[in-house]
């Protein structure tokens, strides 16, 4: 097993690991919720997205795959950049769930709820490069 080494040059290395660590945790519980509660997450998904389930059950994968790899060093990077991607790609569902006011049972229905979740959005974008280590922003690089 091999370690990363730090570089000096990075803004915040403990910040970065911290967030990474916990981004990983964050997506690696919802990839598990997704598939083992898959079907609750039928209707939020918008009508125009074909196998809904099968939909859900690949987000599953992909949060579980994305969460790991930003806990191995080789696989980091592009880990960040597809978790990036992933939450850009669920937006719709979130939109759907939104403004399609969709009931899920034992999630809130109020914006309250839905305000924050999908304004939020754009900071798991943010979240998953920095973690990933593909953007310093707003982090200035330290000169090596």
């Amino acid at each position: 097993m091999t370690f990363a080494i730090p570089d000096p040059s990075r803004p915040r290395p403990r910040l970065r690991a911290t967030l990474r660590w916990l981004l990983a945790v964050i997506y690696i519980a919802f990839g598990v919720v997704h598939l083992r509660s898959a079907p609750g997450f039928l209707a939020i998904m918008p009508p125009w997205v074909p196998y809904p389930l099968e939909v859900v059950l690949f987000t599953g994968v992909c949060e579980i795959l994305g969460g790991a790899g930003l806990l191995i060093p080789r696989l980091r990077w592009i880990s960040g950049v597809m978790l990036a991607l992933y939450a850009v790609c669920v937006y719709p569902a979130n939109l759907h769930h939104a403004f399609g006011q969709v009931d899920v049972g034992g999630l809130p229905s109020s914006w309250w709820y839905h305000g924050p979740r999908l304004a939020f959005q754009p900071v798991f974008v943010w979240w998953a490069l920095f973690a990933g280590g593909v953007i310093d922003w707003p982090f200035p690089r330290k000169p090596a």
